[in-house]
């Protein structure tokens, strides 16, 4: 499946001889990630090529002449999808070839030098634990790290991801985003620009009963359990007062296991819950709390005249999604770095036999569509694993902008869709338009 990269902005900029060239904004999840120029990601596909051979997708051509406005929009559309389908193949994701030049681009981006530094990491408790990295150490690399400090099986670290995780007021917590195996979290945690931001470790798989796998882990236990008081305690799993008593029984008796038995049949469970949102349905305005999970999208709606009203939607009958960014990206030079504060994701879902679109309009859509993912990807490895005639492999990554997830066709179309009409640029020599990917 393919990252969730997007180009919406690039700048016209001159060099020290008076020439001039074309910056790119490139945008993962969201968020600005790094700025390139195109004769940078031109040489970086030629050091792909030297190590994958034709099996890369197509890179825009050299222009040899000066680019109409058109001609740069066709490019930046091209360098999107080349970046999006680059990403498919997972052996391509973890080259150094790949991995190394993310990792410059991104200190260069943000003007960050290699060195050592130290680097708080919050588990599922809240507290945290300080690590010695360099700050051009990945996720992956912080997660080895972490591990190591903490005990944690190396065998299960696919169970685990960092993210950067806000810290509200009243105790409330908010996941941001998950960070990508090749960014920086040194990096990405001082770009950010959210407020009271952390990097924090958590549980990173949609399927409640894949806790078995970790149970004979005393660390992986403790994690899980850890994350499951915290969950409870933020109201994103909801047990009933005979669970919730029972389960405060088991807490202070500090059986763990007993604790996580029950825990998992405790609605919402092992779900990651969005952030107070609007949508579409069953009224426009209608506001909604969304918890992901266990293959459903489940809302909480409060309709306009205050009453509420709970929604399930399962994913075996998602048929596909798309998220747009509605909002305005003004001086990418600015503070203003993140496409996250106006998107939507609509999905179309089966109903009465007919397929309708529903729309939601939430800042971590690009975290949502990433849930939605990981969903049908882990359904598809269950799907395999029952079925040893079936090959599937199921990367670990995927993508956003305007998204399609086709599950019949075990595809994921995605691209992204900005708005014209509501779209004010911020220079005159900003280049803005129409950006639309397929991916898998």
């Amino acid at each position: 499946m393919k990252m969730h990269f997007c180009i919406p902005v690039s700048q016209q900029r001159s060099d020290a001889l008076g020439g001039r060239y074309v910056l790119y904004s490139v945008h993962l999840d969201g968020f600005l990630f790094c700025r390139v120029r195109y004769s940078q990601l031109h040489g970086w596909n030629e050091q792909l090529r030297r190590v994958f051979g034709n099996c890369l997708p197509p890179f825009p051509p050299k222009y040899y002449l000066a680019m109409t406005t058109a001609m740069a929009d066709e490019r930046r559309d091209q360098l999107e999808q080349y970046l999006q389908n680059v990403t498919m193949d997972p052996n391509v994701l973890r080259s150094d070839v790949f991995v190394e030049f993310l990792k410059l681009a991104q200190l260069n981006t943000f003007d960050i030098a290699t060195k050592k530094a130290y680097l708080d990491i919050f588990l599922p408790n809240e507290q945290s634990i300080r690590i010695e990295i360099i700050t051009s150490d990945t996720a992956e690399r912080v997660l080895e790290v972490v591990s190591h400090k903490i005990g944690l099986c190396r065998e299960l670290l696919g169970y685990f991801g960092l993210f950067l995780i806000r810290f509200g007021k009243e105790g409330k917590l908010s996941v941001v985003k998950k960070l990508a195996d090749f960014e920086l979290p040194y990096v990405s945690l001082g770009s950010s620009e959210v407020e009271n931001c952390k990097v924090g470790l958590r549980k990173w798989y949609m399927d409640p009963s894949l806790d078995s796998v970790l149970m004979d882990c005393r660390v992986a236990v403790d994690l899980l359990y850890m994350q499951a008081i915290q969950d409870i305690e933020k109201g994103w799993a909801k047990p009933t007062q005979a669970q919730r008593q029972k389960l405060e029984a088991f807490q202070k008796e500090d059986n763990q296991t007993k604790f996580l038995e029950l825990a998992r049949e405790v609605r919402h469970y092992g779900y990651l819950q969005l952030d107070p949102c609007t949508c579409d349905y069953p009224e426009s305005g209608s506001g909604a709390v969304l918890s992901v999970g266990n293959n459903e999208i489940s809302c909480c709606i409060t309709l306009p005249d205050s009453q509420t009203q709970d929604i399930v939607f399962q994913m075996s009958r998602v048929k596909c999604w798309q998220v747009t960014f509605l909002g305005t990206l003004l001086d990418t030079d600015g503070p203003q770095r993140t496409l996250n504060q106006n998107l939507e994701l609509r999905f179309q879902y089966s109903e009465d036999s007919c397929w309708q679109w529903f729309v939601i309009y939430t800042k971590q859509a690009f975290l949502l569509s990433s849930c939605l993912k990981k969903m049908i990807s882990e359904k598809m490895v269950k799907l395999a694993a029952e079925n040893t005639e079936m090959q599937i492999e199921v990367p670990e990554q995927s993508k956003s902008k305007k998204y399609h997830i086709q599950q019949s066709q075990q595809k994921d179309y995605s691209s992204f869709l900005s708005r014209k009409s509501k779209i004010k640029i911020a220079k005159d020599d900003c280049v803005f338009g129409n950006i639309k990917e397929e991916d898998l």
